[in-house]
C-alpha cells in the first residue's frame, strides 16, 4: 500500500510516527506538504499537481491538517477523496470539527451530552447567555482555537463581558461555556480508530492552570474508560464523519461531557501515557479500509430515481410499537431497514423479527414517497407569550 501523510512538519513526533509505523508493515509511506499541493480541474478527471508535477498515484492518504491551514488543507483532502483516494478523516469532518461551534451544533443534533453552551453577538445579550449556561465563573473559547490556545475561565459577569467585547472588537468569535468545576483542570481524552476506542489518557493541569492541555505543562496517565465514555467517544467521532479522531470529555457528575473532537489527534501523549502502539492501529486500520472501503449510504443509494435514504422514528401515533419489523408493513411499501438505533444500542441489518419500541430510529432505503408518508408533521413552535403586568385597579370613591 502506498500511503501519503499530508502534514507540514515532517519531523513532528505524529508525523514519524506514522510513517515508522507505515514503513514497519511493508507499506510505502511520504511525508508531503499540505501546502505545495496544486488542485488541477482543468482536465477530464480530478488531479493534482505536488511541486509542479502530477501527482504519482496513492493508495491512501493520513491528513495532519494544522488548525491555520483549514481550509487550504480540507479542499486539498477532498481533492484527494475526488480521486478515489482513501482518507479516513474526509474533508467535510475536519472541517465541522475544527469549528467550535459547528461541531457543537451538530453533536446537540443528535443527543451527545455538552457543557451547556451559547454564541451571542449583541453585546445585551452577552449576560442574558451566561446565566442561561449557568452563571460565573464562565469558561470562553475562541471558535478556532488549537492546544487551549483562546481558553479563558472569566471569574465573574463582569469581567466575561468585558474580555467577550474586547475579543469580539478585534472581530473574533467567542463561544460562552459553563464552568464544570468537578472536572476542574483535568479532563479524558479518548483515541477513537473506526467504531472502538483503542486508547485513552487523563490529562491533568499543572497547578492552578485550569487547561489540562499537554501544550500549557498538563501531565498525562492511561486510563481505562467506563462503557459510557467509550460509547460516547465513538458516537462523537462517528457523528463527526471521523474514523480517527481524539474526544476530549469532562468528567462530570452526570457523566462524561464532549468538549471537543480533535481531527488531528497528537500521539506524543497517548502513546507515552499508554505505551501503546497507537500509531500502528491507525495504520492497520487504514490498510483494512483502502482492502475493503466503507462507502457513503446516503451518496450512493440515493442515485435510484424515487429512491433514497431517510431516518424514520417511531412514534406513540404510528401504529407501530409492539409490532415486528416483518408486521410493519414496511417491506410491502418497498422500504428496507438498514439500521435499527434503540437509545446507544445500534443494531445492523435488523431481522424481521426485532419488536419495534417507541422512539426506536430506523435508518431506512426505499421510495422516498412512501416514507414521507411516514413522517409525521412537525409540530409548529408555539410563539411565547409576552405577560403584561398587571395593573392597579382603579381607585373607587
Amino acid at each position: 500500500m502506498k500511503i501519503a501523510i499530508l502534514s507540514r512538519a515532517p519531523h513532528s513526533y505524529s508525523t514519524q510516527r506514522l510513517r515508522a509505523a507505515a514503513l514497519d508493515r511493508g507499506h510505502t509511506a511520504r511525508v508531503l506538504d499540505t501546502m505545495r499541493f496544486a488542485i488541477d480541474l482543468s482536465g477530464p478527471e480530478p488531479d493534482l499537481q505536488y511541486r509542479g508535477r502530477r501527482l504519482s498515484d496513492y493508495d491512501a492518504i493520513v491528513p495532519r491538517i494544522g488548525n491555520s491551514i483549514t481550509y487550504y488543507g480540507t479542499a486539498v483532502v477532498r481533492q484527494f477523496e475526488q480521486m478515489d483516494v482513501y482518507t479516513p478523516n474526509p474533508a467535510a469532518g475536519i472541517a465541522n470539527s475544527r469549528d467550535k461551534l459547528r461541531a457543537n451544533q451538530i453533536l446537540s443534533r443528535h443527543g451527545i451530552a455538552m457543557p451547556p453552551t451559547a454564541f451571542v453577538r449583541d453585546k445585551a445579550d452577552v449576560i442574558p447567555a451566561i446565566e442561561r449556561v449557568g452563571g460565573a465563573p464562565v469558561v470562553l473559547k475562541l471558535l478556532e482555537g488549537t492546544q487551549g490556545i483562546g481558553v479563558i475561565l472569566a471569574p465573574d459577569i463582569k469581567v466575561a463581558g468585558a474580555i467577550i467585547e474586547t475579543l469580539q472588537s478585534t472581530r473574533q468569535n467567542v463561544l460562552i461555556q459553563k464552568f464544570i468545576r468537578e472536572s476542574r483542570g483535568r479532563d479524558i481524552r479518548a483515541f477513537v480508530i473506526g467504531d472502538r476506542v483503542v486508547a485513552a489518557m487523563r490529562r491533568t493541569a499543572n497547578g492552578e492552570e485550569f487547561r489540562s492541555n499537554v501544550h500549557r505543562g498538563g501531565c498525562v496517565t492511561k486510563v481505562d474508560l467506563a462503557d459510557d465514555y467509550a460509547r460516547t467517544a465513538v458516537r462523537a467521532a462517528q457523528i463527526m464523519g471521523l474514523k480517527v479522531a481524539g474526544v476530549d470529555m469532562l468528567e462530570s457528575n452526570d457523566g462524561p461531557l464532549v468538549m471537543e473532537v480533535n481531527s488531528s489527534p497528537g500521539l506524543e501523549g497517548i502513546e507515552s501515557a499508554t505505551n501503546l502502539d497507537v500509531a500502528g492501529a491507525v495504520i492497520d486500520y487504514i490498510a483494512n479500509q483502502v482492502a475493503f472501503p466503507q462507502i457513503d449510504v446516503r451518496e450512493r443509494l440515493s442515485v435510484s430515481t424515487g429512491y433514497g435514504v431517510a431516518e424514520l422514528v417511531v412514534h406513540g401515533d404510528a401504529n407501530l410499537i409492539g409490532k415486528s419489523l416483518g408486521e410493519s408493513g414496511l417491506r410491502e411499501r418497498d422500504i428496507a431497514v438498514l439500521t435499527l438505533h434503540r437509545g446507544p444500542m445500534v443494531i445492523p441489518n435488523p431481522l424481521p423479527g426485532h419488536i419495534l419500541e417507541a422512539d426506536d430510529r430506523l435508518l431506512c432505503f426505499g421510495k422516498l414517497e412512501e416514507m414521507r408518508s411516514l413522517i409525521p408533521q412537525r409540530p409548529k413552535r408555539r410563539p411565547r407569550v409576552k405577560r403584561l403586568p398587571k395593573q392597579p385597579l382603579p381607585a373607587t370613591e
